[in-house]
């Protein structure tokens, strides 16, 4: 299961990206695909951070938009228009018999026309986050969610005229198809795509007029094909990016310790249910060891299955809320905390590290313990994405994701298209030395421990 959020601006970056990225505890920056994510006690060493914490996101074989959804049951409805509805409803069937009986072009693939009147239903929201997917596209969709895709490697949105996040459903002057942020090890981050970057054609063909998930197809494809976008980048001319797709891996937690073992520091890249059994234990480790201190690095996180998202900000909230549910007759529902959690003791120090790529499950949990008070926020405002989404499989005809929902923080916040303010903000400078974490090293300050840690070249 999933929920999603919406809110808070993406602008174009206002200085270059971050150099490749490198973490504490690796010995250089990946070189590609990141293996599976792994629950065993991960090897500890002190060691550099070289360059900024990746900013995480996906685009699968077929795209996740801002992940962070609730996996439905198949409903097994009677079927049948209901009494209530049959003069709304006369039209559609009329149509249906008329293509059915009546159209000379061809022979009538009934199974198509029944997808394309679903597509059209969900299209006709508006809503960029809801969506009907073919069986084959619901099926690799669910298996990006869990951490593997075939497709460029990177998160993408929408953003109107100014660079505000935006929820416009077709692209064009005021609604721009925008890279959120490439995955660590991606063909995307590899090819130099960056936060900000606004896609204005595919394959020379331009998106303006396209739905998002039109654009998002003309993008995705299988492993070892290429495709060709066209980049908008501040107030650079337009120029073209050739990217070669491949099958994306996803590696969700990396953990190590800094300030000679003082601090422990958990980077976390989205949210699997495997991704949260690995926060457990790390963290679980770090209680051992008698760390004190623990850094969550949620930056680029564009989030995940929303149990994950429970769990992990379980894992520093005994009780109690963590989010609150808004159905669409007004019910508000709270999730509380599973009192399972391995660094719940209040003496333990929390600092939490976002940016504007943090996203959906990544704002949930960056939100409650912001509310509980429980850590402090660094860095910049988060991308602001409040509503959730619940994936619904169709027997025979694949399936859609509907927005059934919005989430509020514990105090009730709603953060679409507004996004979490840090308690601590940190920009990321435009002449930042490569190797160096100006976000990180305040994190530090903060926690009263040496900032200036050795960086390996």
């Amino acid at each position: 299961m999933h929920p999603s959020d919406d809110a808070s601006p993406v602008p174009p970056p206002e200085s270059p990206a971050p150099p490749e990225p490198y973490v504490p505890g690796l010995s250089a920056a990946p070189a590609g695909p990141i293996g599976p994510v792994s629950t065993a006690p991960r090897s500890r060493r002190n060691g550099p951070v070289l360059g900024a914490v990746a900013l995480v996101a996906v685009m699968a074989g077929a795209a996740l938009f801002m992940s962070g959804f609730w996996l439905g049951n198949r409903d097994r409805t009677q079927p049948g228009t209901p009494a209530s509805d049959d003069q709304l409803f006369e039209p559609f069937w009329n149509t249906y018999q008329t293509i059915v009986n009546r159209y000379a072009g061809g022979e009538v693939d009934k199974a198509k026309v029944i997808q394309g009147a679903i597509k059209g239903m969900i299209e006709a929201l508006g809503d960029p986050y809801s969506s009907y997917l073919s069986p084959e596209d619901f099926q690799a969709t669910l298996q990006g969610i869990s951490g593997q895709f075939e497709g460029i490697g990177a998160e993408i949105g929408t953003v109107d005229g100014a660079g505000k996040t935006s929820d416009c459903a077709t692209l064009g002057p005021d609604c721009r198809l925008v890279i959120i942020a490439p995955i660590e090890g991606s063909p995307a981050l590899k090819a130099g795509l960056r936060p900000g970057d606004v896609v204005t054609a595919v394959d020379g063909s331009v998106v303006d007029g396209l739905t998002i998930d039109g654009a998002r197809d003309r993008i995705r494809g299988k492993k070892g094909t290429q495709v060709r976008l066209t980049i908008q980048r501040e107030a650079q001319a337009a120029f073209d990016v050739t990217i070669t797709r491949d099958v994306i891996q996803q590696r969700e937690v990396i953990a190590s310790d800094l300030a000679d073992g003082q601090v422990g520091y958990i980077r976390l890249t989205g949210f699997s249910t495997a991704g949260a059994k690995a926060v457990h234990t790390d963290l679980a480790a770090d209680v051992a060891a008698g760390r004190k201190k623990i850094i969550l690095d949620l930056r680029g996180n564009p989030g995940g299955f929303v149990e994950a998202a429970r769990d992990v900000a379980s894992e520093f909230i005994a009780d109690g809320p963590l989010f609150w549910q808004e159905g669409a007759d007004g019910t508000k529902t709270p999730t509380n905390a599973t009192g399972s959690g391995a660094a719940t003791d209040p003496s333990i120090e929390v600092i939490v590290l976002i940016d504007r790529g943090s996203a959906s499950a990544s704002e949930i949990v960056a939100a409650a313990l912001q509310d509980r008070d429980r850590a402090t926020l660094v860095g910049e405002t988060t991308f602001g994405k409040g509503t959730v989404q619940e994936w619904t499989a169709l027997e025979g005809a694949g399936g859609f994701r509907l927005t059934i929902a919005k989430w509020l923080t514990p105090d009730q916040r709603w953060v679409h298209r507004e996004g979490i303010k840090p308690d601590v903000a940190v920009d990321w400078p435009a002449d930042v030395a490569t190797g160096e974490d100006p976000v990180l090293d305040r994190a530090l300050e903060l926690l009263g421990v040496q900032a200036a840690l050795d960086r390996a070249a």
